[in-house]
This record gives structure tokens, C-alpha cells and sequence, in this order.
């Protein structure tokens, strides 16, 4: 799995190229005819299904610009209005034109697209049982995940597991999000008894979705929704399949490290695949080239976005280790043998989680580092939010001290229950830091209560409850006088 496009034959998807992603429409134009014969038809099809996870719409650049919105950093870049889109949305003016959000709402179409047709057509295959129930269980894992992305943004979205066919209703009306999630924990949990553990993938199938990452994923599902007993049943679950905490935390974000015994679920990336960087079928990562110190020759590329801010560094407690890992700041450690000017960013910082040195990736175009949808980390602190909500905050202490002991801190213990709700939230936001996952942490606890509470406390006062759901693009509105718009847009 480290090229989703490769086995993608032009007889199944047709790929549009185009620089200007943003104005990019889904590719939601499929021809199945003469295909699902063979197995290789198949892994084809499922290859195909990963593939918009790579694009810029999704975790390319639109998942890891929410801690922007979250306010862990701000856009940084040229300075003006580069990534505007970006900054109105963590400024909360965003519009129903902005169009970062349009990226948000199209992002997953493709991928669900493709998922349906595999859904329909693989299990009908004459292939191996073993190999169908596989690919069956990635497309409902996919389709799983696709659907989680599109609910927490946007709340009630049309629902669609069949690939619409001429005739049918192609104006579908938004569906109350309940019967979303529905949908999204029965995908997982089939595509958790149907996926192999990731122990018996190997070669070119490394980094496919496995048990472990569909019961992960669905223990993110039912944090999501509260349901916390579920959470420590499949944290559990996911701890027996093998998995642990990499020795160092910086063996997450090494290039050479990828899908490593801490990955449940990452992107894939691979530098140097002959494509052009703004091209959909590009399959190198952004992160560095974007987040790379401003005019500093550190990286290839160097864009600058994604500066972090001073309360998040003033955020970390003495002695974390995860600090000299994640951000670039004044008397930091050298970067590939070089020193970091905080002249490079408005707010003094870089981020260095991402950066991928000259040696390795010599141009902007050809970043190899993959990107983490879900570490154990991330299921240890999930358990421990969930023990403590069960009343359980004695037995919640080790897996967040775990996390911790890893980080170099001191173990927490003798919390009342309101008071380790709170260290676990902060331990999430240190721990998972731009990685996407700030943004949703802020809108699910306390019915987002939480997230305003905080982005108040930051200066964000334009922050509302509307704000906790995105608008729905009035450029989708338009095309399907059906969908209805968020209150308060």
C-alpha cells in the first residue's frame, strides 16, 4: 500500500488533473463495465478506495490545517492573504464560500463512491473467500471513515451506500446524522471481523486497514459519542492485537519508521512517483514542503504555514520530551545539522514534526513522510478519558501515565475526577499535536461547550456555537436545492 494509484487501472477511475485544486469537483464519474473479474480487478478497486485520503482535500492539507482552526498555531506561509480560506475559518468569519470548507464537504465523495462499488460488485467475485472478506472489510472500514470525517464537520450529511444509478435521485437530502453514525459503527464494526490483524499483511500490502485500525477507529467513534464503556472494551481489544507505544516518541514522525508497531492507521506517501505536486494523482506528502521554515533552505520547499503559537509552547509542562520533537523554537536542537532562526515565523516557532530532511527528500515535490490517522497513543488516552468518565479514575491513571512515562513526565495520580478529565484533554492536545485531532476533541466534550470555552480563553472570541459545525458550501447548495443550510449561516 505505499502507492494507492499504482495498480489503478484507467479502465476503473478516470483521474482529472488540474493546479488549481480548489476549484477541483469530486471525480464521481466511474465506468465498471468489463471489470470486477479478476482478483487483480479487485485489489485494484480497494487500492483506488484509499487513494483521495492523499489528496489535499482531506489529509494532504485540509485535516492537518484544523489545528490551525483549533488554535494550536495559525497559518503563517506568506504572510497577506495566503491560505485565507484557513485563516477566516480560525478566525470564525468563515463563510459559505470559503473554500477550504467546499474541499471538507467534497473530499470524501470519491472515496465512498468507490467504496459502493466494491460493495457491490466483490462480493457477487469467483475469488479467494479470504481475500474478499478482505477487501470487503477495507471498503467498509473506508466508507467508515470517510462518513466520520464528513458527520463531525458538517452534522446531518446524505447518507449513500449504493452507487447512484441513472434514474435515481441525484439531489439527496441531508440524513440526521444519528442514522450517519449508525451507518459508520455498523461499516466498522463488519470491517473488524472481516480485516485480518496487520501481523499477516507484508510486502506491498504494509499499511492497509487491519482489525486493529477498524476496532480503533471505532473506539474514536464512540468516544465521539459518549458511549464510554464501548471505548474500553475496544481499547482493550486493540491493546491485545500487539500493539504498542514506539520507545521514543519521535519514532512516530522518522520516515524510515513508517507503520510501526504504535500505527494503527497512517496515509501513505511515497516521494518521487512522477507526478506533479498539485495533481491529485501526486502521491508525495505536503507537510514538509508547507510547514518547513520560510526562506530558511532547512527543507526542500519551506513554506511556512502551521506556526505554532505561544500558548501552545508555553502549553508544555518542564521536562516534555515530545517539545524538541514537535516544534522548531530559539536554542532548540539543530535540524539536520542546522541552527532554527525564530526570524523565520511571525510567531517566533516552526513546526518540526513533519520535516523531512534534503538527503532524503531534495525537492518540494517528493516528501515521502506518511501521515497518522491513529496512533495506540491516541487509544491509551481514548481509554483513559473513558475510565475516568465511567467513574473509574484510579484504574484511568496507567494508561495516561503511560503516555506520559514515554513523554518523560511524572505519573499523575490522586486527580479528582473533574480535575483528570481535564489533564487527559491537555495530555491529547501535547500528545497528538497537528495531527488533526485538536479540532474534534474541542467540539465533542461537553456538547463543545469545552472547545468555545477555550478558544475564548485564546482571544478567539468570534467563536460560537454555529461555528462548532461547518456550513454547508451554498456552492453544493445551489447544484441541490435539497440540502439545507447549518443554523446561524
Amino acid at each position: 500500500m505505499k502507492k494507492y494509484i499504482i495498480l489503478i487501472l484507467v479502465t476503473f477511475m478516470s483521474v482529472a488533473c488540474s493546479k488549481d485544486f480548489l476549484d477541483k469537483a469530486p471525480l464521481d464519474s466511474i465506468n465498471t463495465a468489463n471489470f470486477f473479474q479478476t482478483k487483480e480487478d479487485a485489489i485494484t478497486a480497494i487500492n483506488g478506495a484509499y487513494q483521495p485520503l492523499q489528496w489535499p482535500k482531506l489529509y494532504n492539507m485540509r485535516m492537518w490545517t484544523t489545528d490551525i482552526m483549533a488554535g494550536n498555531s495559525i497559518v503563517g506561509a506568506g504572510g497577506g492573504t495566503d491560505g485565507i480560506e484557513t485563516q477566516d475559518e480560525a478566525n470564525f468569519v468563515t463563510t459559505t464560500d470559503n473554500p477550504g470548507v467546499l474541499d471538507l464537504w467534497r473530499g470524501p465523495a470519491p472515496g465512498i463512491l468507490r467504496c459502493n462499488i466494491i460493495l457491490q460488485k466483490v462480493p457477487d467475485m469467483n475469488i479467494d473467500k479470504d481475500l474478499k472478506n478482505r477487501i470487503i472489510g477495507e471498503a467498509k472500514f473506508l466508507r467508515g471513515l470517510y462518513y466520520f470525517i464528513l458527520v463531525r464537520f458538517f452534522g446531518d450529511v446524505p447518507l449513500i451506500t449504493v452507487p447512484q444509478e441513472p434514474g435515481d435521485n441525484l439531489r439527496p437530502k441531508r440524513t440526521d446524522k444519528a442514522k450517519v453514525y449508525e451507518q459508520i459503527i455498523a461499516d466498522l464494526t463488519d470491517a473488524e471481523q472481516l480485516l485480518p490483524p496487520r501481523s499477516e499483511y507484508s510486502g506491498n500490502d504494509i499499511g492497509r486497514a487491519s482489525k486493529g485500525a477498524a476496532a480503533g477507529l471505532l473506539a474514536k467513534v464512540y468516544l465521539t459519542l459518549g458511549q464510554w464503556d464501548k471505548v474500553v472494551t475496544l481499547a482493550n481489544e486493540v491493546e491485545s492485537l500487539g500493539y504498542a507505544l514506539n520507545p521514543n516518541y519521535a519514532d512516530n514522525f522518522d520516515v524510515n519508521n513508517k507503520n510501526s508497531v504504535e500505527s494503527l492507521f497512517e496515509i501513505q506517501y511515497t516521494g518521487n512517483a512522477g507526478e506533479g505536486f498539485w495533481d491529485n494523482t501526486n502521491q508525495a506528502s505536503w507537510l514538509s514542503t508547507f510547514t518547513g521554515p520560510r526562506n530558511s533552505n532547512m527543507v526542500a520547499g519551506g513554506w511556512g504555514w502551521n506556526q505554532p503559537t505561544q500558548e501552545f509552547v508555553d502549553s508544555y509542562e518542564p521536562g516534555d520530551l515530545r517539545k524538541d520533537v514537535t516544534i522548531l523554537y530559539d536554542g532548540c536542537p539543530q535540524f539536520d545539522g542546522m541552527d532554527y532562526d525564530p526570524g523565520y515565523s511571525t510567531t517566533g516557532y516552526n513546526l518540526r514534526k513533519f520535516l523531512v530532511t534534503k538527503s532524503i527528500s531534495s525537492s518540494y515535490d517528493n516528501s515521502p513522510m506518511d501521515f497518522p490517522v491513529l496512533r495506540y497513543a491516541d487509544v491509551l488516552l481514548m481509554k483513559a478519558e473513558a475510565l475516568n468518565n465511567l467513574g473509574k479514575t484510579t484504574e484511568a491513571e496507567a494508561p495516561l501515565n503511560e503516555v506520559r512515562a514515554r513523554a518523560g513526565l511524572p505519573a499523575v495520580t490522586g486527580l479528582s475526577q473533574a480535575d483528570f478529565k481535564a489533564k487527559v484533554l491537555h495530555e491529547r492536545r501535547m500528545e497528538l499535536a497537528f495531527e488533526g485531532q485538536r479540532w474534534f476533541d474541542l467540539i465533542r466534550v461537553d456538547n463543545g461547550d469545552y472547545g468555545l470555552n477555550f478558544l475564548h480563553s485564546i482571544g478567539k472570541v468570534n467563536a460560537t456555537s454555529k461555528f462548532l459545525l461547518l456550513p454547508i458550501p451554498q456552492k453544493e447548495i445551489d447544484a441541490n436545492p435539497n440540502l439545507t443550510q447549518n443554523p446561524g449561516y
